[in-house]
Parts: C-alpha cells; sequence; structure tokens
C-alpha cells in the first residue's frame, strides 16, 4: 500500500452502551464458575463476540436453549417483554445488558399504544433491537423500511399517529421517512428528544468530516452492526470515492492509497482501529478530526449491581470485617466509570 495519511473520525469506536454491556458481561464471567449464557450476541462485533466465547459464554437465540439456573445476560439491543419474563422463568440469575437509549423506545411505544395510537415504527426487519421493540405492543406497532412501507400503513380515521425509530439508524436514513411520516400525518406525535442513538449520530458527523477528502474510506465493524452499516451508507452519500468495511486488518485491501479515511462502529473495539493503522502504515502520519467529545456514561445494569454487593458482604463476613463495614458492604462498581471497555477486555485474554 502508498498511504500517504490516516484521516481518523472523533469519535469512533465503543459508545456508552456497549460500555455497559462488555462490561457487565466480564463481571459475570469472572463472578461465575461458567458457562455463562447470553441471549443474542452482546454488541454485534465478531472480534468482542469471540473473545466472550473463548471465555466460556455461549449465545443462544432461544431461552430454551439455557440450562436451568444457569446465569444469563441479555444483550444490548433490547428483548422482547415475553422473552424477558421466560428468562427469569428459567436461568437462574437474569441480568439486562439493554442500552437505556433502546429502554426509553420500549417506554415510548409503550405509553402510546396504551394512548391508543398507532404507532409508525422506522427500523430494520429481523434486526434485534428492532425485533424487541415491536414485541413490547405488536398491535399497535408498524414497522416500516421505505416510503413504500409507510404508505401501505392503515390508519382509522381519527386514530392518533405516533412516529418512533431504531436507535442505529442514520440520519439520512431517517429523516426522509420522517418528512414522509409528517405530510401524510399533519398532527403526527414524535418525542421530544430523537430517538437516534447520540452516538450513532456523533460518529457520522464525524465521517462526513473526512468522507470528501479522502481517497478511500474504511469502516471497521461487523456486517451484522446496524450502526456500521449506516456508516458506510454515510461515507457513499458524503461523496467519498471508495467505501471499504472490513472486521479486522488482515481483511484490507492491498491496493489503497493517498489519503485514508479511518472510523469504527459503535461496538468496534479500539483496538481493531490500532491494528488498521498499523497496516495501512501512514508515510504522513495521522490526523485526527474531531467533532465532538463524548462523556456520556451508563452505569451497571441493577442486577449485577445487586449481586456484586451481596458477594461483597459475604465476602465481609468471610474475612471477620467489622459489622459496620459488613453492613455498609464494599461498592466493587465505585470505580466502573473510570474503566474502559477496552481494558476489561484486554484483562479477561492476558
Amino acid at each position: 500500500m502508498a498511504v500517504d495519511r490516516v484521516l481518523l473520525a472523533e469519535p469512533r469506536g465503543f459508545c456508552a452502551g456497549v460500555e455497559k454491556a462488555i462490561k457487565a458481561l466480564a463481571w459475570m464471567v469472572r463472578v461465575f464458575d461458567g458457562p455463562v449464557y447470553c441471549y443474542h450476541e452482546i454488541v454485534h462485533n465478531q472480534a468482542v463476540v469471540e473473545q466472550f466465547r473463548a471465555q466460556g459464554v455461549v449465545f443462544v437465540d432461544d431461552v430454551s436453549e439455557v440450562p436451568e439456573g444457569a446465569p444469563l445476560m441479555l444483550s444490548a439491543h433490547g428483548t422482547a417483554p415475553d422473552v424477558v419474563e421466560a428468562a427469569r422463568g428459567r436461568a437462574g440469575l437474569v441480568i439486562d445488558a439493554v442500552c437505556p437509549l433502546v429502554t426509553k423506545v420500549h417506554h415510548e411505544l409503550k405509553t402510546r399504544s396504551r394512548k391508543g395510537y398507532t404507532v409508525i415504527y422506522v427500523g430494520h426487519a429481523g434486526h434485534e433491537e428492532a425485533v424487541g421493540t415491536m414485541a413490547v405492543a405488536p398491535e399497535a406497532a408498524h414497522l416500516v423500511q421505505s416510503e413504500e412501507d409507510l404508505a401501505a400503513v392503515a390508519v382509522a380515521p381519527g386514530t392518533p399517529v405516533a412516529l418512533l425509530a431504531q436507535t442505529t439508524l442514520s440520519h439520512d436514513e431517517w429523516q426522509g421517512l420522517m418528512e414522509a411520516a409528517r405530510k401524510r400525518f399533519p398532527d403526527l406525535w414524535m418525542p421530544g428528544r430523537s430517538d437516534l442513538c447520540f452516538a450513532t449520530t456523533n460518529r457520522q458527523a464525524a465521517l462526513r468530516q473526512i468522507a470528501r477528502r479522502a481517497d478511500a474510506v474504511v469502516v471497521i465493524g461487523s456486517a451484522n452492526s446496524s450502526n456500521t452499516v449506516a456508516l458506510e451508507k454515510v461515507a457513499i452519500a458524503s461523496g467519498a470515492a471508495r467505501v471499504v468495511r472490513v472486521d479486522a486488518a488482515g481483511e484490507l485491501p492491498g491496493d489503497l492509497e493517498g489519503t485514508v479515511g479511518v472510523t469504527a462502529g459503535a461496538s468496534a473495539p479500539e483496538a481493531l482501529v490500532e491494528a488498521v493503522i498499523e497496516r495501512l502504515a501512514p508515510r504522513h502520519g495521522v490526523e485526527v478530526v474531531r467533532v465532538t467529545t463524548e462523556d456520556e456514561y451508563f452505569p451497571p445494569p441493577p442486577e449485577l449491581r445487586e449481586l456484586l454487593r451481596a458477594l461483597a458482604l459475604v465476602l465481609g463476613v468471610l474475612v471477620g470485617a467489622p459489622r459496620g463495614e459488613q453492613e455498609a458492604g464494599f461498592e466493587p462498581l465505585s470505580e466502573d466509570r473510570g474503566v474502559s471497555a477496552a481494558s476489561v477486555l484486554l484483562a479477561l485474554s492476558s
């Protein structure tokens, strides 16, 4: 390759929801002898999933595959209510790693359906987030992916209509359907704060800044990652002459040259970014193109916090800690905000 310079998008890679989910599953691996089960891939990234598989995590697509009494984690993409109920009736401990932004959409759908709304949900059919969301109120929700789908939605006269979205859509994909829905339904209800994930939006904005300046754009992430696929679309729409998606540095084509833009989907580890840049070996270095700084933090799932507090209390009794300390307990997650998922993954593999 004859790469002169790399334009590196910032933000890129892990978002707050992915950080939360990865760290939570890592705690389960530490606490339980195994195997630990996870309903669906914890996040949509091949490298992350394989790393957890190496630690004994078993990923399943049906909770009936989980042995009774085994520990189970529910993925970051959100889970259908009936699946959550079935999981809690079967597994010994269920920890839900759902992203809070997905929970927000679930709540909006539940509330609007109870108020008699017909709910139009813009999402990707078959994606785990969309499947879980639609299951919250299947009698009220209609999934649309195109203006043709939108036109086909039947709404009884006088029925109020609401519009919601899968969190990982590209802004361009959402914008067109939102405008079409507003045109058809002038009194359309929408949430005051957009359903689109701030991290997804930020990564797309950073990519737009580098796409036209680059001879090629490399998007790092897995094919089943909706936000990664959205980045590919954004790069093309922004005028990138060539767009390449890779899961790892070894998949890079050998004919890249000139200025290469690099970004990563919200579930792609920074280690993959570092490996890609090393493989590109830009002769004139790396220019970071930053559009914003993210400082959002999502705390660990409440079930995990309760579990670790209970274990800390038991440990305090076993080591003979003073009663006051036993009752106060040790807070294992007090430093969680300062610990990155990248460092957790590195520790797991060492």
